[in-house]
């Protein structure tokens, strides 16, 4: 009974995710291949007169080839900000598993606090425009670091707790110092959960559409999500447009979780199941 129960639940939970997932992804893509008057009706038809192609190149031209520019911005975010997080997330978590002090607790409360409170967007402005970072790259970087550094050292701190301490021991009574026991001896087996904060960050960060709006104001600075707006004005949207859009900027994060999500789930764990 408790097997036939089991079968059941699990098969409403793959329809579940079917309806929740595949249904809006095929409205998108039903959308994006229709004509704009078509599109206009916003209806879950097949299309009337099938113009995925021109769609696509209208969408490729819009604003001076703006899309291709935010692409590039994104690509370029998303991968300094990563790798940010992973070497530096990787470095404090190091420390704060391996040296406790008496600060540990205050530490441990303020990463605690990255998750919980929202971020201030006002002061985080202020701040950058003190330092002459505001509506810049860099600055979008060092926020995008900022605001996911929290949940990168709690997932790093976790597995780090699970590797024996008498491998650093060994690589110290060997002469190898601080900086060449982390980067030569802890950071390979950091890759499972390595790769789950990249995968994760990653997708987060490429869709992120708050943070560059507020912080990284300007068209040539324009990252994907911003390009939303090409399509929709006060009195008319071009729907077919938005949907293509939308399309082009969903289909990079969703490849990511298909091919990534056997490493997201073992990285997500491994502390867990070693400890």
């Amino acid at each position: 009974m408790r097997k036939h129960s089991g079968t059941w639940i699990g098969g409403l939970a793959v329809l579940a995710s079917v309806v929740v997932f595949l249904v809006p992804f095929a409205f998108i893509l039903l959308t994006a291949s229709k004509d704009p008057k078509d599109a206009a009706q916003l209806g879950f038809t097949w299309p009337k007169n099938f113009q995925f192609v021109q769609n696509f190149i209208d969408v490729l031209k819009a604003r001076d080839y703006i899309l291709i520019i935010a692409y590039i911005n994104s690509i370029v975010l998303t991968v300094a900000s990563v790798t940010l997080l992973v070497v530096l997330g990787a470095m404090m978590a190091y420390v704060m598993q391996r040296r406790p002090n008496r600060w540990s607790k205050v530490v441990n409360f303020l990463v605690l606090c990255g998750l919980i409170i929202p971020p201030a967007v006002v002061p985080t402005i202020w701040l950058l425009q003190k330092i002459g970072l505001f509506g810049t790259m860099p600055g979008l970087i060092l926020v995008e670091v900022a605001f996911g550094m929290a949940f990168s050292i709690l997932l790093f701190r976790a597995f780090i707790g699970t590797i024996p301490r008498e491998i650093d021991e060994a690589a110290f009574i060997d002469g190898a110092g601080p900086l060449r026991v982390f980067f030569r001896v802890i950071l390979p087996l950091l890759r499972p959960v390595m790769a789950t904060v990249i995968v994760v960050q990653s997708v987060a960060i490429f869709n992120d559409f708050t943070n560059p709006l507020y912080f990284l104001p300007g068209d040539q600075n324009a990252t994907l999500q911003l390009t939303l707006f090409n399509f929709q004005s006060q009195f008319n949207t071009s729907y077919n447009l938005l949907f293509m859009d939308i399309l082009l900027i969903t289909i990079p994060p969703l490849l990511v979780f298909v091919f990534f999500n056997r490493q997201i789930v073992a990285g997500l764990t491994s502390g867990a199941v070693k400890g």
